[in-house]
């Protein structure tokens, strides 16, 4: 059995990773449906980015944010933006939303990172998703205490040991900014970026790719396994 790590570098704001890692998971579904299980075991490690580093933690209104900040101020290029995530969403199961606020991610990177180091890949898993789907799904503040509370639950970790690690913003801290130095380092200058370990070789898939191009991936990983 060989162990292959999936380094999924992320930002909890950005649309895309969302709807890359919906589409990867299926793809781990579908693969680990087949024969490839009892060759590969397939282990997502969550690597910390942010899009926009400058922001507050109070932030501010994300349909105008994006509106400005990405499409020149034009509401007619902002209409062609949500119907077409929302259609995207559609696909993969999301349910996209484009209001609330939008605001600095890294406190969420730091419990995401704390977590995955001390209860394992399964609950940085849950909590990833859980993240994702209040953001986007839900409109709530990406990485406020309510919002890092909330996610924390939804994997199961004991709200004492969340509260904790939560009001203690400089818990972990220094150690989320050097693996967010280490991202740029590595040469990762966008999200969704996803990096498959293999025996030979690494496969490194750039942007929010279809299912088939993840499973094509995994496969190649697998054959390549023995």
């Amino acid at each position: 059995m060989y162990d292959s790590t999936i380094n999924f570098t992320l930002d909890t704001i950005c649309p895309w990773t969302y709807l890359a890692k919906r589409r990867l998971d299926e793809a781990l579904r579908r693969v680990r449906e087949t024969d490839a299980s009892s060759k590969v075991k397939f282990i997502i490690a969550y690597q910390p980015y942010q899009l926009n580093p400058e922001a507050t933690q109070e932030g501010e209104d994300k349909y105008d944010w994006y509106k400005k900040s990405k499409y020149g101020d034009s509401e007619e290029k902002m209409k062609m933006y949500t119907t077409l995530m929302t259609a995207y969403g559609i696909s993969a199961g999301i349910n996209y939303k484009f209001g609330g606020t939008v605001a600095n991610t890294l406190q969420a990177h730091r419990v995401i990172q704390y977590f995955q180091e001390s209860k394992g890949p399964e609950t940085a898993d849950k909590l990833v998703n859980s993240l994702y789907k209040q953001y986007f799904e839900e409109e709530k503040h990406p990485s406020s205490h309510e919002t890092l509370l909330q996610a924390c639950k939804d994997a199961g970790i004991d709200e004492t040991e969340a509260k904790k690690v939560i009001e203690d913003e400089s818990e972990g801290l220094q150690d989320t900014k050097m693996k967010i130095r280490e991202q740029a380092g590595n040469g990762v200058d966008s999200v969704p970026f996803v990096m498959i370990e293999g025996k030979r070789r690494d496969i490194t898939i750039l942007g929010a790719n279809e299912v088939e191009d993840y499973m094509k991936a995994l496969q190649q990983i697998v054959k390549e396994s023995g």
